[in-house]
């Protein structure tokens, strides 16, 4: 009898322990990949956007042409599929910091604010960056876990033989870190 008890600390738990560390990593990694998925369905709408956002400013914004042009340069790479994760990512957070440009300049056209038209795809681009905003969070929240643990004992010796390795977080442009100046908005 302490033969059988022995050989189930010995041989049986460790067996049933590494197999809910696999089962683990398999639904962390399969949440990651969730995550990121719902986050290129997003860009996706956010791409299927901008021609039409291109498209209603065009004709306003003779002095802003380069803005447009590196939108649309941006688009088509971002929608040719060649892309790595990380490459999504940077080119993302080039597209947010272009159409940032653009709508700051929209200041400066009072007709083109009027446009209903322009407003129905701001308001749409709006909804569609905060909704990205929230799955930006969520892929990262699915990230931290899935770091942890590839990276915790003992589960990162499974990690290992499995090849997981940490996956980057989805990181915002250093120009949305800097603290916003209110005085210059004001002043505008």
């Amino acid at each position: 009898m302490p033969i059988f008890f022995i050989f189930i600390v010995i041989v049986i738990i460790p067996i049933i322990a590494m197999i809910f560390i696999y089962n683990g990593l398999i639904a962390k990694k399969n949440q990651v990949f969730n995550a990121f998925g719902a986050i290129e369905a997003l860009l996706k709408k956010r791409y299927d956007l901008i021609p039409n956002l291109v498209g209603a400013v065009q004709n306003y914004m003779q002095f802003e042409k380069s803005t447009l042009v590196q939108i649309t340069d941006l688009r088509s790479k971002a929608v040719s599929g060649n892309l790595s994760d990380p490459e999504k990512m940077a080119i993302s957070n080039q597209i947010s910091k272009a159409l940032g440009g653009i709508m700051v300049a929209v200041e400066n056209y009072p007709t083109l604010k009027a446009n209903e038209n322009f407003l129905q795809l701001q308001a749409a681009l709006n909804e569609t960056e905060e909704q990205l905003s929230a799955a930006r969070r969520a892929y990262n929240a699915a990230v931290t876990d899935y770091n942890n643990v590839v990276e915790m004992f003992p589960s990162f010796i499974i990690a290992n033989l499995m090849g997981y390795k940490v996956r980057p977080f989805f990181e915002s442009p250093e120009e949305e870190k800097k603290n916003v100046n209110v005085k210059e908005l004001f002043s505008k």
